[in-house]
Protein backbone atom coordinates (compact mmCIF):
# COMPACT_ATOMS: atom_id res chain seq x y z
CA UNK A 1 0.00 0.00 0.00
CA UNK A 2 1.49 3.17 -1.35
CA UNK A 3 0.60 6.54 -2.71
CA UNK A 4 0.30 7.63 -6.45
CA UNK A 5 2.36 10.13 -7.94
CA UNK A 6 0.88 13.52 -5.75
CA UNK A 7 -0.53 12.02 -3.03
CA UNK A 8 0.58 10.74 0.51
CA UNK A 9 -0.98 8.68 3.17
CA UNK A 10 -2.53 8.37 6.77
CA UNK A 11 -2.96 5.16 8.07
CA UNK A 12 -5.58 4.73 10.40
CA UNK A 13 -7.34 2.37 12.49
CA UNK A 14 -10.58 4.44 12.26
CA UNK A 15 -12.35 4.15 8.77
CA UNK A 16 -14.68 7.00 9.58
CA UNK A 17 -12.45 10.25 9.01
CA UNK A 18 -14.27 12.75 6.88
CA UNK A 19 -11.73 15.24 7.48
CA UNK A 20 -7.98 15.59 8.44
CA UNK A 21 -7.59 18.23 10.43
CA UNK A 22 -4.70 19.89 12.24
CA UNK A 23 -3.94 18.85 15.55
CA UNK A 24 -1.21 18.03 18.08
CA UNK A 25 -0.53 14.38 18.59
CA UNK A 26 -0.75 13.36 21.91
CA UNK A 27 2.85 10.89 21.33
CA UNK A 28 4.21 14.35 19.76
CA UNK A 29 7.53 16.57 21.41
CA UNK A 30 6.61 19.61 18.95
CA UNK A 31 3.83 22.14 19.71
CA UNK A 32 2.48 22.62 16.49
CA UNK A 33 -0.57 21.41 14.73
CA UNK A 34 -0.15 19.43 12.41
CA UNK A 35 -1.75 16.65 10.03
CA UNK A 36 0.39 13.79 9.72
CA UNK A 37 0.95 11.44 6.56
CA UNK A 38 3.79 9.45 5.13
CA UNK A 39 5.20 9.60 1.33
CA UNK A 40 5.99 6.27 -0.80
CA UNK A 41 9.57 5.88 1.11
CA UNK A 42 8.07 5.62 4.71
CA UNK A 43 4.93 3.74 4.28
CA UNK A 44 5.89 0.50 5.46
CA UNK A 45 6.41 1.88 8.88
CA UNK A 46 2.95 2.14 9.47
CA UNK A 47 2.17 -1.77 7.96
CA UNK A 48 1.25 -2.02 11.68
CA UNK A 49 -1.32 -1.89 13.97
CA UNK A 50 -1.09 1.83 15.62
CA UNK A 51 -0.17 0.79 19.08
CA UNK A 52 2.74 -1.81 18.31
CA UNK A 53 5.97 -0.87 19.37
CA UNK A 54 8.50 -1.73 16.19
CA UNK A 55 12.22 -1.16 15.23
CA UNK A 56 13.00 -0.73 11.50
CA UNK A 57 16.10 -0.30 9.87
CA UNK A 58 17.43 -0.05 6.52
CA UNK A 59 20.54 0.37 4.91
CA UNK A 60 21.51 4.01 3.86
CA UNK A 61 24.56 5.78 1.98
CA UNK A 62 26.82 5.27 5.09
CA UNK A 63 25.76 1.73 5.93
CA UNK A 64 29.12 -0.48 5.99
CA UNK A 65 28.22 -3.91 4.37
CA UNK A 66 29.60 -5.66 7.67
CA UNK A 67 26.71 -3.49 9.92
CA UNK A 68 23.91 -4.60 6.82
CA UNK A 69 24.83 -8.36 7.24
CA UNK A 70 25.39 -8.46 10.65
CA UNK A 71 21.68 -6.95 11.47
CA UNK A 72 19.79 -7.55 8.30
CA UNK A 73 21.62 -10.56 7.04
CA UNK A 74 23.93 -11.41 4.15
CA UNK A 75 21.24 -11.77 1.23
CA UNK A 76 18.28 -11.01 3.11
CA UNK A 77 17.37 -7.40 1.28
CA UNK A 78 17.84 -4.06 2.27
CA UNK A 79 14.91 -3.31 5.40
CA UNK A 80 14.22 -5.08 8.65
CA UNK A 81 11.33 -4.30 10.40
CA UNK A 82 10.72 -6.24 14.50
CA UNK A 83 8.14 -6.49 16.67
CA UNK A 84 8.10 -8.62 19.70
CA UNK A 85 5.97 -11.76 19.61
CA UNK A 86 2.69 -10.96 21.38
CA UNK A 87 2.31 -8.64 18.85
CA UNK A 88 2.11 -11.15 16.07
CA UNK A 89 -1.75 -11.79 16.92
CA UNK A 90 -2.59 -7.85 16.44
CA UNK A 91 -0.84 -7.49 13.63
CA UNK A 92 -2.38 -10.50 11.61
CA UNK A 93 -5.96 -9.47 12.93
CA UNK A 94 -5.78 -5.62 12.80
CA UNK A 95 -7.99 -3.76 10.34
CA UNK A 96 -5.80 -0.94 9.44
CA UNK A 97 -6.80 1.60 6.56
CA UNK A 98 -4.79 4.15 4.32
CA UNK A 99 -6.10 7.18 3.50
CA UNK A 100 -4.72 9.06 0.36
CA UNK A 101 -4.44 12.37 0.76
CA UNK A 102 -3.22 15.13 -1.49
CA UNK A 103 0.36 15.87 -1.54
CA UNK A 104 -0.01 19.55 -2.09
CA UNK A 105 -0.16 20.79 1.50
CA UNK A 106 2.14 18.68 2.80
CA UNK A 107 5.78 19.24 3.62
CA UNK A 108 8.70 17.17 5.03
CA UNK A 109 9.18 17.45 8.93
CA UNK A 110 11.81 16.17 10.66
CA UNK A 111 16.07 15.90 10.11
CA UNK A 112 15.83 13.52 8.08
CA UNK A 113 12.49 14.20 6.83
CA UNK A 114 10.55 11.24 8.13
CA UNK A 115 7.09 11.87 7.62
CA UNK A 116 5.08 14.95 6.07
CA UNK A 117 2.44 17.26 7.59
CA UNK A 118 -0.15 19.87 6.82
CA UNK A 119 -1.15 22.88 8.89
CA UNK A 120 -4.53 22.92 6.79
CA UNK A 121 -7.07 20.97 6.26
CA UNK A 122 -7.16 17.93 4.59
CA UNK A 123 -9.90 15.95 2.78
CA UNK A 124 -8.99 12.70 1.86
CA UNK A 125 -9.13 11.85 -1.88
CA UNK A 126 -11.92 9.21 -1.43
CA UNK A 127 -12.92 6.74 1.35
CA UNK A 128 -10.42 4.71 3.05
CA UNK A 129 -8.97 1.75 1.50
CA UNK A 130 -8.22 -1.64 3.46
CA UNK A 131 -5.14 -2.57 4.01
CA UNK A 132 -4.89 -6.26 4.83
CA UNK A 133 -2.12 -9.09 4.87
CA UNK A 134 0.54 -7.11 6.78
CA UNK A 135 2.70 -9.79 6.55
CA UNK A 136 2.29 -10.38 2.76
CA UNK A 137 3.36 -6.52 2.14
CA UNK A 138 6.15 -6.70 3.54
CA UNK A 139 6.88 -10.17 1.94
CA UNK A 140 6.06 -8.04 -1.49
CA UNK A 141 8.18 -5.20 -0.41
CA UNK A 142 11.30 -7.74 0.05
CA UNK A 143 11.02 -6.14 3.94
CA UNK A 144 12.21 -8.80 6.02
CA UNK A 145 9.55 -9.03 9.48
CA UNK A 146 11.54 -10.49 12.74
CA UNK A 147 9.84 -11.08 15.78
CA UNK A 148 11.68 -11.39 19.02
CA UNK A 149 11.12 -11.34 22.79
CA UNK A 150 11.76 -7.90 23.46
CA UNK A 151 13.00 -5.08 20.78
CA UNK A 152 15.35 -3.34 23.49
CA UNK A 153 18.51 -5.50 22.38
CA UNK A 154 17.73 -4.95 18.53
CA UNK A 155 17.28 -1.37 19.00
CA UNK A 156 20.89 -1.12 20.57
CA UNK A 157 22.24 -3.13 18.18
CA UNK A 158 20.65 -1.00 15.72
CA UNK A 159 21.05 2.52 17.04
CA UNK A 160 24.73 1.71 17.64
CA UNK A 161 25.37 0.68 14.31
CA UNK A 162 25.50 2.74 10.41
CA UNK A 163 22.29 1.45 9.41
CA UNK A 164 19.42 4.42 9.05
CA UNK A 165 16.76 3.57 11.64
CA UNK A 166 13.69 4.18 13.18
CA UNK A 167 11.90 2.88 16.20
CA UNK A 168 7.94 3.84 16.84
CA UNK A 169 6.02 3.11 20.11
CA UNK A 170 8.65 2.04 21.63
CA UNK A 171 7.08 2.83 25.03
CA UNK A 172 4.98 -0.40 24.36
CA UNK A 173 7.85 -2.32 24.43
CA UNK A 174 8.55 -5.12 27.02
CA UNK A 175 10.90 -4.24 29.63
Amino acid sequence: MRPDPGQVLHFSEDPTIERFVPHVAPTSVRSEPYVWAVGWDRCPDYWFPRACPRVMAWRGPRTTDSDAERIIGAGCGERVHAIEYSWLKALMEVRLYAYRLPADDFAPIGDPPHALVSQVPVEPLGPPEPVEDLVGLHERAGIQLRLLDTLWPFWLEVTSSTLEFSGIRLRNARR
